[in-house]
């Protein structure tokens, strides 16, 4: 990354940045009935942040990364926030900051809360309502970048048993569940995102009879399911966990092969996987379900708000139909 410009400067190379952004990403997100989308995806490198909308709200992430022994000036953020309040002078804006996955490990930031402003606000997306808090998590309960990918599931899920592992506020869930699967397992290791995806569930009039939601590990728990397989899985772990709540600790890169390789254990014979990771130096390992024939599905996957970074990446892995029967005789 090139050095930052000042604030002053960076404001206004932003302001007409979003200016432009809005010109042709609104008119998009009209067409598509998108209301909740990224106005500015750290398009220009000297101004490192992010920019959503959630119907009106905006959440602005402060993306710079610190050296060692640096500290970022809180003035060149606030110029950049200021320049955003004025391009959009009727809109809450709430402002937090984005460290890189190291610092986050260290201090466990990815799994505590931020803050208690309680800025909750309901939002529509593809017909489902979901709770979002834009204000007190390291995220807002809806990862907007898998937004085609959540479309994808709910269209493929009627008459199915869905599986959603690492499922965060369960939105994978509800499209699934409200495309018209015949059931679906939801795993998480957090009791408040299984909290919260229960209440998401119950603002699209979800009846959790059919909907499982399940707090545990999941690679103990895949290893432990002796239940009916699923015809989809949706697995999108975190880049890394540490969790006091786990054994051990899960690394994508590291552990990726392992966990498909589980997953493929609960899937059923001619069923899908749809794996992805936010992992930026991300490979798949050509071992990982190599006779399932993965389809890398990244390009179809990110949607355009989402133009100016490779937020993550996915694949569809397809299992076997299973042995051909015997030949009689």
């Amino acid at each position: 990354m090139t050095a930052l410009a000042d604030g002053a400067r960076a404001a206004q190379m932003l302001a007409d940045r979003l200016a432009k952004n809005r010109r042709h990403l609104s008119k998009w997100a009209k067409r598509e009935g998108v209301t909740c989308w990224r106005w500015y995806d750290r398009d220009i490198p000297d101004v490192p942040v992010t920019v959503d909308e959630y119907e009106g709200a905006l959440v602005v992430a402060d993306c710079r990364r610190a050296g060692a022994d640096e500290v970022l000036d809180p003035a060149w953020f606030d110029a950049v926030v200021a320049a955003i309040a004025a391009a959009a002078p009727a809109a809450p804006i709430h402002a937090r900051a984005r460290r890189r996955m190291t610092d986050r490990r260290e201090t466990g930031a990815q799994y505590q809360r931020q803050g208690d402003d309680g800025a909750w606000r309901e939002v529509g997306e593809g017909g489902r309502r979901f709770h979002v808090n834009l204000s007190d998590y390291l995220d807002t309960g809806l990862f907007l970048d898998h937004r085609p990918s959540r479309g994808e599931v709910g269209a493929a899920a009627a008459g199915k048993r869905v599986l959603n592992l690492f499922c965060y506020t369960g939105a994978f869930t509800v499209y699934a569940a409200t495309g018209g699967a015949a059931a679906t397992v939801s795993v998480d290791l957090s009791n408040t995102y299984l909290d919260w995806a229960a209440d998401n569930l119950a603002r699209n009039r979800v009846d959790l009879r059919h909907h499982a939601l399940e707090r545990a590990d999941v690679s103990a728990w895949l290893g432990a399911y002796r239940g009916p397989k699923f015809d989809l899985v949706v697995c999108d772990p975190p880049t890394f966990s540490n969790s006091k709540k786990m054994h051990g600790t899960f690394d994508v890169l590291r552990d990726h092969v392992e966990l498909l390789t589980a997953v493929a254990r609960l899937t059923a014979p001619g069923g899908t996987i749809v794996f992805s990771t936010n992992h930026r130096s991300f490979k798949l390992e050509p071992r990982a379900l190599a006779d399932w024939a993965p389809v890398e599905a990244t390009r179809r996957s990110v949607p355009p708000d989402f133009g100016y970074s490779r937020p993550h990446r996915s694949w569809r892995f397809t299992a076997p139909a299973g042995p051909s029967p015997r030949a009689p005789g």
